[in-house]
């Protein structure tokens, strides 16, 4: 380890995770900081819907956004083709032009039961190797059950999933209110049947009852959170909580320093005063974005977001990234495929459409973050 080796990644507080600074080649960040905004203004200090009152104005610093793969991309779930392993994902990322790696926290790549010591130990050498970040890790977990052992479960397994996270230098866990899970037809992924079970099951429990039971796991997994330097990161998605507007309403309520949010753009109404609105409000407590949809190379050279199988809108990304500098967002915009892919033929995507719509993805992003920095 060279004299001048400064180790970015500091969780002092549990000798368990030493082998972290240990381990990280020189030089290199694999455990990347919360984005930081200059003004950070309490949730419980602002009214929804209300802008920021620094919005728009000289206050706020140059933004300074990354582009991350997460790793749902290549599960081998939304394709007809084998999953990538751990080092194959690092290495794509790598030699695509990444600058950082989110992994989903399940099989077959980040499931705590299977990554022992060792693997936490080789995932963060090789990530430093490769000079990528790990700047989140992503969970996928139900807290609106309406039975107390699912909702334990749940709890336990986002507790293994925030210490692998601290294990792996990752500041952030993204979570879910309600995710449904997916169900598999001919080795393929479908959101269909599980959705649709979600609303059929427990027709008799009121949605205030859920969401109080999804309230009081979420304050009992930002202490654990907090225990562990990690902050979670609560994702805008159905069920439950759909809009920025109601995950908001979930940070209120919580009220910890440990629960705060990740936008998604598709469940939004995405026209520019929604975004900005968006922005204005819940922006300051925004430390991960994911974007996704399918992408194409026109005549012209240039990238555009197509209609696709699971995202027929086009999405306004372009305004959204520049409200993000607007405000000096200085975190991760991450690149996700999660829907069925259809090839321009009809047939199921396989490896290589996949490996195409994230090089284009990639592109496209940071062709909105350079126009957005001018």
């Amino acid at each position: 380890m060279s004299e001048n080796f400064q180790t970015t990644i500091k969780i002092n507080f549990m000798k368990r995770r030493d082998f972290i600074s240990k381990t990280v080649s020189a030089g290199v960040v694999a455990g990347a900081g919360l984005p930081l905004l200059s003004q950070q203004v309490k949730a419980n200090e602002m009214e929804q819907g209300k802008t920021n009152p620094l919005a728009g104005t000289s206050n706020f610093p140059p933004a300074k956004m990354k582009v991350g793969l997460y790793s749902i991309t290549y599960l081998g779930c939304w394709y007809k083709d084998r999953p990538l392993t751990w080092q194959e994902v690092l290495q794509r990322a790598k030699d695509f032009g990444f600058d950082g790696v989110e992994f989903d926290a399940k099989r077959p790549h980040a499931n705590p039961m299977d990554w022992n010591q060792d693997t936490r130990k080789a995932v963060v050498n090789r990530a430093g190797e490769l000079g990528l970040e790990l700047p989140a890790l992503a969970a996928n977990n139900n807290f609106a059950s309406p039975l107390p052992e699912e909702r334990e479960a749940q709890l336990l397994m986002v507790k293994e999933q925030i210490k692998l996270a601290a294990d792996l230098g990752c500041k952030v866990l993204r979570v879910f209110a309600a995710w449904p899970g997916i169900t598999f037809r001919d080795g393929w992924a479908n959101y269909d049947e599980p959705r649709k079970q979600w609303d059929a099951s427990w027709p008799g429990i009121p949605r205030l009852i859920r969401w109080n039971y999804m309230v009081d796991c979420f304050k009992e997994a930002a202490k654990i959170a907090g225990d562990y330097g990690v902050v979670l990161a609560l994702q805008n998605h159905a069920p439950l909580v759909s809009t920025w507007q109601e995950c908001y309403k979930v940070i209120r309520a919580v009220d910890s320093p440990h629960l705060k949010i990740c936008f998604d753009l598709p469940p939004v109404e995405d026209n520019k005063e929604n975004i900005t609105t968006a922005v204005n409000t819940i922006g300051h407590l925004d430390v991960l974005f994911h974007y996704n949809g399918e992408f194409e190379r026109m005549p012209n050279g240039k990238i555009d977001v197509i209609p696709s199988f699971g995202y027929p809108k086009i999405y306004n990304y372009g305004f959204l990234v520049k409200e993000l500098a607007r405000i000096g967002y200085n975190g991760y915009l991450n690149w996700e495929f999660c829907h069925c892919a259809i090839d321009k033929n009809g047939n199921p995507g396989t490896l290589k459409m996949i490996d195409e719509q994230t090089k284009l993805a990639l592109e496209y992003m940071r062709g909105l973050v350079a126009d957005a920095g001018k």
